[in-house]
């Protein structure tokens, strides 16, 4: 495929052999058969606001930075493979309780199996924001690995998902409708990548100018997005003129673990990345409690939402809210449940009597 020239003519056959690949690649996440032995359990408990993720190559100081985050001990050696199993912690930023896992050091060929790789990137998937950790000392060639091995496992890192609209259907044939010009994809090229999934009949909304990939990700729909900060730890041993280089590397925050170097600035990213959203509660006749907010994601914060997160019934029997924060124009101010609330907003449910 890379020695392929790729033009109108060769588009068709590269869209196929892409498809081809994905589908081989799921068959190797998604092995066929009854399940497997028991074996040791690996994955731990979800717990708090959020879940963080540590993914690294063996010996780049992830423990020693769970240690000294979370106060949590994690065994450190001068040897690789110190960690073999998750070692789980909490920190509490803002109010919000969040988890952090630290996972075993994943090597090359992780996503076909190679040193439980594909425990620790399943691991991988059910968290809210990816930590991946690297050794300031050794090439960046191993930040290239990493997402290699983690998008070969339907990862896709400080990516939104594509603007498809796809919905299969029974009988009509394929129907494509693009919004704006395509560089791309085209009728033919939907057609070959769909054929290898025996999809014959389904209509496809292009709301931006796609690729292949971004469709075919769309048809497998096993893909998660998941924001990540990359970690150069051990800024300890070089110069300030190279940590000048490194903090222009988009998404990244230099550190060095074992002096606890620039946490507070790595702790102020992890919260913008993770887009939580701290709402506090007001009973009636009393002063807002301050000390536990209610944190709701970014994207899920309306009234409604917030009331199911304190608990199912309460939707039930609301009449209408009081709030008072930036989310409003007077203080306080009659709301509804579709009403979006911005962070540290003061909320009143008043109940239907």
């Amino acid at each position: 495929m890379a020695r392929t020239q790729k033009n109108k003519a060769t588009s068709g056959h590269l869209g196929l052999l892409k498809a081809r690949l994905a589908k081989l690649r799921r068959e190797l996440i998604e092995p066929k058969g009854g399940g497997g032995g028991g074996g040791e359990g690996f994955d731990v408990a979800k717990t708090g606001d959020a879940r963080i993720g540590f993914v690294g190559f063996p010996s780049v100081g992830k423990s020693t930075l769970l240690s000294n985050l979370a106060g949590v001990y994690s065994e450190v050696a001068a040897y690789e493979f110190t960690t073999l199993t998750t070692v789980p912690g909490v920190i509490r930023y803002k109010g919000a309780k969040i988890q952090l896992l630290d996972l075993p050091g994943i090597i090359e060929g992780a996503k076909d199996g190679k040193g439980r790789g594909k425990q620790v990137i399943a691991v991988a998937r059910t968290c809210s924001l990816i930590f991946i950790v690297l050794d300031v000392l050794k090439p960046l060639q191993h930040k290239k690995l990493i997402e290699h091995e983690l998008e070969g496992f339907g990862i896709r890192l400080n990516q939104s998902p594509p603007n498809i609209g796809f919905r299969r259907k029974e009988k009509g044939g394929i129907n494509l409708q693009t919004l704006v010009p395509q560089s791309e994809l085209d009728i033919d090229l939907v057609k070959t990548i769909l054929g290898e999934y025996k999809m014959h009949n389904a209509d496809i909304v292009l709301r931006s100018d796609c690729t292949a990939e971004e469709l075919i990700d769309v048809v497998e729909g096993n893909r998660v997005y998941i924001p990540c900060i990359y970690i150069l730890n051990k800024i300890d041993q070089i110069s300030i003129e190279e940590l000048d280089i490194i903090y222009k590397v988009p998404h990244c925050v230099p550190i060095s673990a074992h002096h606890k170097w620039n946490f507070d600035d790595l702790l102020e990213k992890m919260w913008e990345y993770l887009g939580l959203v701290r709402i506090y509660t007001k009973p009636k006749g009393q002063l807002p409690d301050y000390t536990s907010p209610v944190v709701v994601k970014i994207d899920k914060c309306t009234v409604e939402d917030f009331c199911n997160k304190l608990h199912r019934a309460i939707i039930k029997e609301f009449k209408y809210g009081l709030v008072w924060g930036s989310s409003v124009k007077h203080q306080p101010q009659k709301v509804g449940k579709e009403h979006t609330l911005h962070d540290e907003d003061v909320v009143q449910v008043v109940k239907k009597v």
